[in-house]
């Protein structure tokens, strides 16, 4: 059996044409909400953290006691404290409730649009919401000289076991957003069988073939000079600091050097999460040949102009299981989905995961 493919639109306005406008809009300038979160630190088996934003009904996001612990969260961060015992308890009765869990993308938190957008409708519905940090990309360096890669299903799996650890009892469901969303589904591929248990899971604008992705990324002169230099930007700084702590552990003069992502993961990525070089991490880290094997119902989003991801890339039917829904619309670019009038909102999005989730609107 193959997998089902769905090519009905997602209706970008006519004042936003092409796949770069509807990517940069829906990216910087597009209306957002200002969901804001509490702050729990959880603790990995090697000896790091990640950090996990929770929200739901009944969390206390804006307490009026100036005793409350903000010690140590970034100054723009979209978590206003730090858990306490009470939110644990809330969170750990949510009994029966539908709840979601996010993987962001390149460098995204939980100040991105996009999760902004998706995790303020889920929980106006009612649902328990949790932006799953990356290390390193809450705003607080990770403890460790390695980071976070595209094909990281130990963390995957990490994150899902520990959000589910503390509401047992909810019925939980996954979104991956790009880098995000390749990591998920070569989880739900690799893993078949031994997956934590989830209801459903969406992978959105992931590049399944990172050596198609990160060609275009590191060769079109526009994806260079927008995307690339915007990632770069955020990127090498870190690596740099990390640098100053782990002398000797990472190559500072190539890094400063890249100008690709390609010389980026050349660099830094593949040599410190083990593999011998840009294109064999972007080999073995890619999703699409798991596509087959993922037993979970998964809807697989990715817009046809989306300028990340070459067209002829994007899997066919018969490269997924009968599990998977392709839903790749004309429009949308990479993480754009913009519609409605001048200036647009970002609703459709989360609307259509709704549908997915059979959630009643």
């Amino acid at each position: 059996m193959t997998a089902q493919i769905d090519t009905s639109p997602c209706p970008a306005p006519a004042w936003l044409p092409g796949g770069h406008l509807q990517t940069l809009y829906g990216a910087l300038v597009a209306p957002a909400n200002r969901l804001r979160f509490v702050r729990e630190r959880v603790r990995s088996a090697d000896g790091d953290f990640l950090d996990f934003d929770w929200s739901a009904p009944g969390l206390v996001l804006h307490p009026k006691d100036r005793k409350v612990n903000r010690d140590g969260l970034p100054k723009k961060s979209a978590a206003t404290r730090w858990i306490e015992a009470s939110d644990r308890d809330l969170i750990d009765h949510h009994q029966d409730a539908p709840a979601l869990v996010l993987l962001h993308g390149l460098e995204g938190d939980s100040n991105s649009r996009y999760v902004q957008s998706i995790l303020q409708y889920f929980r106006a519905r009612g649902w328990l919401v949790v932006l799953a940090h990356f290390r390193g990309c809450s705003g607080t360096p990770n403890l460790l000289a390695r980071s976070y890669f595209s094909g990281d299903i130990d963390e995957v799996d990490f994150i899902l076991n520990a959000v589910i650890e503390r509401a047992p009892m909810a019925q939980w469901h996954v979104a991956g957003v790009s880098l995000g969303g390749n990591a998920l589904l070569k989880y739900l591929g690799e893993r078949a069988g031994q997956t934590a248990p989830i209801e459903t899971a969406v992978s959105i604008c992931a590049p399944m073939d990172l050596f198609a992705a990160g060609n275009r990324l590191s060769e079109d002169w526009v994806c260079r000079q927008v995307y690339t230099r915007h990632f770069l930007r955020s990127m090498k700084p870190k690596i740099m600091e990390k640098a100053s702590r782990f002398p000797g552990a990472i190559d500072v003069t190539r890094i400063s050097r890249a100008r690709t992502l390609k010389d980026f993961d050349d660099a830094y990525t593949a040599p410190m999460h083990g593999f011998a070089n840009a294109l064999d991490y972007w080999q073995k880290a890619s999703s699409k040949p798991w596509l087959p094997y993922i037993e979970v119902p998964t809807l697989i989003i990715n817009p046809r102009n989306d300028p990340f991801i070459p067209e002829p890339s994007l899997p066919g039917p018969s490269e997924a299981s009968a599990h998977v829904t392709l839903h790749q619309p004309a429009e949308g670019g990479h993480m754009g989905f913009v519609t409605g009038r001048f200036p647009g909102n970002l609703n459709w999005l989360p609307a259509r995961l709704a549908k997915f989730f059979n959630v009643r609107q």
